[in-house]
């Protein structure tokens, strides 16, 4: 696939298509259950905007992490939960409703975060000469027409023809997925290095699937959440937008090395929570268990 194709066509339909299918799911109370439930969500967000980060941080120091490669996991702890969490969440009988707040929330916050955290990871881990400028308005107008946009227009979609809306989730789905399936094939498929890149990027990878997972549990355990909501942050923390990571990437940077984390986490995270969903998904849990 030749890489302006990639970069045009692509990868802002395979944004456009999962974030527009994200918003056909949404409605503006599950912005508002943020004051209905402040505890959960804000420290939902708290895992998210602060834990994954630093979590990320301290794998890149532990597996000694090329630079490249170590900006590639940054990215992805800088992106917010996509709507697979949400489903992931339903399947393992977690609370779906604090879930899609957190999906909801947390991809508003993000595009202002995420150039914040993507340029102090450039400048921190790659050395002057390699440095990719990353500029704080243009990236941000960036990730509000490929995200919010998209997301605001699938929430009136679903506000104005919920019927459609609902008929039309799925097939929404599947062809975000297609897009996605495209974009990872042809981030591996330039990369001549591939499976040296894969040994370097997969341990890294697991481990803040899994660690930020546990992160959540943790938190939510901590501070005595209910079962149905320690699932939800579990998820929400562990599984991230990696189209967003893949399209911050490849899009801006323009790199398919520091693509490689969010290729190599995409495949992983959809293991993963399969077995959260065998794991939970079983269980008869009581809500205020």
């Amino acid at each position: 696939m030749p890489p302006d194709l990639l970069k045009t066509v692509f990868l802002p339909l395979a944004l456009i298509s999962i974030m527009f299918g994200m918003g056909m799911s949404l409605t503006l109370a599950d912005f508002k259950r943020v004051v209905l439930s402040p505890r959960a969500t804000i420290l939902g967000l708290c895992c998210q905007l602060v834990g994954l980060p630093l979590l990320a941080f301290a794998l890149i120091r532990l597996f000694r992490l090329p630079d490249d490669l170590a900006v590639g996991l940054m990215i992805l702890a800088a992106c917010p939960g996509g709507p697979t969490s949400n489903i992931i969440t339903h399947l393992s009988r977690g609370d779906t409703a604090l879930s899609v707040t957190l999906t909801a929330v947390s991809s508003v916050i993000t595009v202002f975060t995420i150039p914040l955290l993507v340029g102090f990871s450039i400048r921190h881990f790659l050395d002057a000469e390699e440095a990719i400028v990353l500029p704080f308005l243009k990236t941000v107008g960036q990730l509000v027409v490929v995200t919010l946009i998209p997301i605001a227009l699938g929430m009136w979609v679903n506000q104005a023809r919920p019927g459609f809306s609902r008929r039309m989730a799925s097939t929404v789905n599947v062809v975000s997925l297609l897009f996605l399936a495209l974009v990872i094939l042809a981030a591996v498929l330039r990369e001549k290095d591939l499976g040296q890149q894969f040994l370097l990027a997969g341990p890294a990878a697991l481990a803040l699937n899994l660690g930020s997972m546990g992160l959540g549990f943790g938190a939510a355990a901590l501070f005595r959440l209910t079962r149905p909501q320690g699932i939800s942050l579990s998820i929400e923390s562990g599984i991230q937008n990696g189209t967003l990571a893949l399209g911050i990437a490849l899009g801006l940077l323009e790199s398919s090395r520091i693509a490689m984390p969010a290729v190599v986490y995409s495949l992983l995270m959809f293991a993963s929570g399969a077995l959260v969903i065998l794991w939970f998904g079983r269980r008869r849990v009581s809500p205020a268990a």
